[in-house]
């Protein structure tokens, strides 16, 4: 009975993590921009990978494997924010075109970035 349940949770949680990945996939293919995919690459690819680590350790409950997967979660919880924080600034900085839709560039004031594309096309 127990493992029956414990089959049934392991099951959603991988096709719940499986369905967050695949929103991550379509995101990065789909999205306009480097800062918005990121954005989606980020968080639905944490939320997915951890949902299919629970599922691992929900699974194969060995207190090995479930300590493993903890601790790869937090790993996760730990570096992907700090990741995708760097490589958006890193994109920022370096010039990449922000999309039209963009309203509000808040980060303008604070570094001195190359011209952009759209920049010196407004200028002419």
């Amino acid at each position: 009975m127990i493992g029956t349940i414990l089959e049934i949770l392991a099951g959603v949680l991988l096709v719940g993590g499986g369905v967050f990945s695949l929103i991550s996939a379509l995101g990065v293919l789909r999205l306009p921009d480097v800062l918005i995919r990121m954005h989606a690459s980020s968080k639905a690819g944490t939320v997915g990978a951890g949902m299919i680590l629970l599922a691992v350790a929900v699974l194969y409950g060995g207190g090995e494997i479930v300590a493993r997967a903890i601790a790869a979660i937090f790993f996760l919880l730990l570096t992907v924010p700090v990741a995708s924080h760097m490589i958006g600034r890193a994109a920022y900085v370096t010039g990449v075109k922000l999309w039209s839709g963009t309203v509000i560039d808040e980060l303008r004031e604070r570094y001195e970035v190359p011209k952009r594309k759209e920049d010196e096309a407004r200028e002419r």
